[in-house]
This record gives structure tokens, sequence and C-alpha cells, in this order.
């Protein structure tokens, strides 16, 4: 335990209790790490040489080009979710799903996935959702229960379907690329909705009275003008999808070419919905400030703790305790996820990926574990912390604008379920890793038994013998009479001549 001394416990311990406190995140940082820096330095446990870095660390944050694809991503979401798109989409895919038991569940589902690929928000995804589906399915039938549950559920899934803002800030922190990590997060996204779904079907066969249909006065008619309707809310935002990750993927654009890219098809769909105006603009760019703020603050803070930290040996620290947990990679990745896990009760995944990243990623490394699959897992075990109760913001977002009739027990009791399938993922992901991995990128397979190297021959006789360059064979005989060596090199051969 104080093998590095009891400084790098002492800082950790005080940095919980600062969060415990709750006392700002990017000031309690900050405090911490400058306090023991000063500390350490009066002590002896740290050089004052290290501090010379901090204002080259925090020029760093501030001129890094990846973290700039976060306020174009914000925005983009921002005037996304105020244009009444995701309405639309809720309207038209509720009525196209709602003559089967569980549609409307299966439309919330839906909507949330592609919610959450496009606005990247969780907030404005279970509100948006929230204010839209809830009064409609408690009101058919319903089991509240359920209804909420699915709801904060699939307003979650925007943590982990690219291009999420989660996502960006791993691959920062990792120093992967974002592209692989939009990648490797393709397979556990369509498996989070996959598993999802399936448990709609099964309450459908064993309990359909919870997941009535919609009467067809409610629904309407299945015609073309309603199959116009989903399409004109849905091909738009899919468009935008995959011309925002297809850039990405295909070496075309930066993750913040393709966030600017993002703002303005965001804008031209607005504006298709005769939806933009300078108000939307105007609230669009305080949320992104907002984010964007609170996102560089926490940074700063970060990396001061991190640079007292490091330089206090505490990432060896971190490394010498986790290195010897019992089960190798599969032992370390199974306890850093019930560590996480617990974690997010308190902190955010701004400050998770902040802090905590950083001191795991090494030992992760060290233990020959792909950092793409690290990050995507811990990306899939942060999303819970939206569903914890009772502490998960998802479920304060949906208590904000649910009826007074829906009690906040069942609010609670029906994240349970859905909390649960999320940590199922994170058991499939860790023992499946191929899940994540499959969709990267490989460097082609190379047998080294097949291997030859040939080196040509040198001389005229080729084969492996050297030219001579004048000098005496390597066995120790003299030179032979008119071995030249080359033009204007002199002949060590021969003993050196003194002209007079």
């Amino acid at each position: 335990m104080f093998q590095y001394g009891i400084m790098p416990p002492a800082m950790f311990l005080g940095m919980i209790i600062f969060m415990l406190y709750g006392f700002p995140v990017a000031f309690s940082l900050s405090a911490v790490g400058l306090f023991f820096g000063l500390l350490g330095i009066a002590t002896g446990h740290f050089e004052f040489a290290f501090m010379q870095a901090l204002p080259f660390r925090i020029f760093g944050i501030v001129s890094n080009d990846l973290l700039l694809a976060i306020p174009f991503f914000t925005f983009m979401g921002a005037i996304l979710e105020r244009c009444g798109l995701a309405e639309d989409l809720l309207e038209g895919t509720g009525k196209l799903f709602g003559a089967v038991p569980g549609g409307l569940a299966y439309a919330v589902i839906v909507v949330g996935a592609i919610l959450g690929a496009i606005t990247g928000t969780v907030a404005a995804s279970v509100i948006t959702m929230g204010v839209i589906s809830l009064p409609i399915m408690l009101k058919y039938g319903y089991n509240p229960r359920l209804a909420t549950g699915v709801i904060a559920a699939s307003g979650t899934i925007t943590q982990v379907i690219p291009p999420s803002l989660v996502l960006i800030v791993l691959a920062d922190q990792l120093g992967r690329s974002v592209g692989d990590m939009y990648l490797g997060a393709i397979g556990p996204s369509i498996l989070q909705v996959t598993i999802f779904m399936l448990f709609i079907l099964g309450l459908s066969i064993f309990r359909p009275k919870d997941v009535p249909p919609l009467p067809l006065e409610a629904r309407g008619e299945m015609n073309m003008a309603l199959v116009m309707k989903v399409l004109w809310g849905m091909v738009p935002s899919i468009v935008l999808i995959f011309l925002v990750l297809g850039t990405i993927f295909m070496g075309l654009a930066t993750p913040t070419e393709a966030g600017a890219l993002g703002v303005v098809g965001a804008m031209v769909i607005a504006a298709m919905h005769r939806r933009l105006t300078w108000d939307l603009l105007r609230q669009g760019m305080h949320s992104t400030m907002t984010i964007t703020s609170m996102v560089v603050f926490i940074l700063v803070g970060a990396t001061c703790f991190s640079l007292v930290f490091q330089g206090m040996d505490g990432g060896l620290w971190i490394e010498h305790l986790l290195s010897h947990v019992p089960g190798g990679a599969i032992g370390f990745l199974i306890f850093v996820n019930i560590f996480i896990f617990f974690l997010a009760f308190f902190l955010d995944f701004f400050e998770i990926a902040f802090i905590v990243i950083p001191m795991l990623a090494p030992v992760a490394s060290a233990l020959g574990i792909d950092l793409i699959w690290f990050g995507v897992l811990l990306c899939i075990n942060m999303q819970t912390s939206f569903m914890h109760p009772p502490f998960g913001f998802a479920l304060f977002y949906l208590r904000s604008i649910a009826p007074k009739s829906v009690k906040t027990k069942d609010i609670y009791l029906g994240a349970i379920p859905w909390l649960c399938m999320q940590l199922v993922l994170v058991a499939i992901v860790i023992f499946w890793p191929e899940s994540v991995t499959y969709w990267l990128d490989k460097a082609p397979d190379v047998d080294l038994n097949t291997i030859k190297i040939e080196i040509p021959g040198f001389g005229n006789g080729g084969g492996n013998q050297m030219p001579n360059f004048g000098l005496p064979p390597m066995d120790g005989t003299p030179a032979q009479p008119g071995q030249q060596g080359l033009p204007g090199m002199p002949n060590f051969g021969e003993p050196p001549k003194i002209n007079p």
C-alpha cells in the first residue's frame, strides 16, 4: 500500500473528500493538486521542476485540435434537439409501430438510438421522449414502471452510439484515434439496441397487458402519408449521421472537420423543417458555451492534479495495486468495471474520464489490453451512471416532466431491469472482445517462418564476398601484388612511401 510513500494515497483520499463535500470538481482538482504539490516540495517528495511543466500542459489543452470537436458536436446536437425533429420522429414512428404489442416501446428505443447519433445529449433525449411518449403510453395502458424505464434507458444510448462526446474524450485521454473509437463502439451499440428490443419482445409474449398495442383511432390508418411522414423525419437524420461518421471512417475529414460539417447539416435540416431561427441559434450557442467551458475547466483541474500525482509516483502506485489483482487481464477488467460502476454514483462521466482513466490506462496497456476495447468498455459502464437509482441524472430528468400520478418509486424500480441489461452488455464486451475489435482495421497476418532475407552478393564472383578496398585479407596474409583499392583510396597493404 505504501511502497511509494504516503503522499500518493493521501492525495487520492484528499480528492475523494473534496468531491464528497460537493465542491466544484474542476476547482477541487486544482486545489488538491496545488496543495499537495507545495507540500511535496516542502517535504522533498516532489521536485519544483515538475511545476514548470504546468503552463505548457494547460497550453496543450487549449490548443488541442481534437477537443475542438466537442463544441461542434454539441452545437449540432443543440440545434437538432430544438428544431422539432424528435417530435416528428416519435409521432410518426409511434404510429408506424403502434399496431403491434409494445409498439410504442419499440418506437422509443429506435428514436432514442437515432437521437443519440444526432444529438449526443441524454437530457434532451429523455426530456423530449418523456414529454411526448410518456402521456400516450400511460393513457393506453402501459405499465408505468416499464414506460419510465424504457424512456430513461433509450435516452442513455446516446453515450455509446457514435458520434458520442464521451468517445471523443476517451480517445483523447487514451491517446487513440477518434475514428477507431467510433468504429469500436458500433458493435456494442447494435447489441445494446438489440437487447432492449428483445426485452420488449419477451414482455409482449409473456406479459402482453403491460405493453398493449395502440387502438386504431390513436394510430390512424397505415397509408403512404404516414410512411412519408416517418421518412421525412428519419431520412435526413440518417443521411447526416452517415455524412459525419462516413467522412471520419474513410479518412476524408478529422473529427473536428466532421463536426463542423455536422453543424452545417443540422442547420440545413432545421431550415428544411422551417424552424431555423435566430433564437434557436442563440440557445444552441449558449448551451454549447456552457458545456465546452465546463469540459475545459475540468481538464485544466485534472491536468494540475495528474501532474503532481504522477510526479509523486502515483501512477506507479496505482499500477502496483492493480497489476496484482487475481485473474490477469480479465480480473483487472472486472475489478475496474465494478470500481467505475460505484464511482458513477457520485461522479459525472466527464469527471471519471479526466480523473480516473489516465490512472488506469497505463495499467491496461501493461497488461496487453487493447485500449480501444478498454475505452469502449468503460464508456458502456459510464452509461449506467445515468440509470443509478437514486442518483441517475436520467431519472431526475424524467421525474421533472413526469405527471404526478407517476410515483418516484415507480421511476426508480422501473430503471432497475434496464440497468441490469446495461451491465449484461458490459459482461458481453468483457468476455467477447471481438464485439469491439471486429470493426477495427486489422494489420495483415504475417507468418514469420516464411520471411527470407536475401543479401545481394558483392564483387565479380557474387555470393557474400565483400569488396576489397585495398586492405590486407582478414587472415593476416599480405595483399597480393596488383590488388588495387578504390580510386583515390590509399593501399594499406603496402608500407608507406616517403618521397624526398
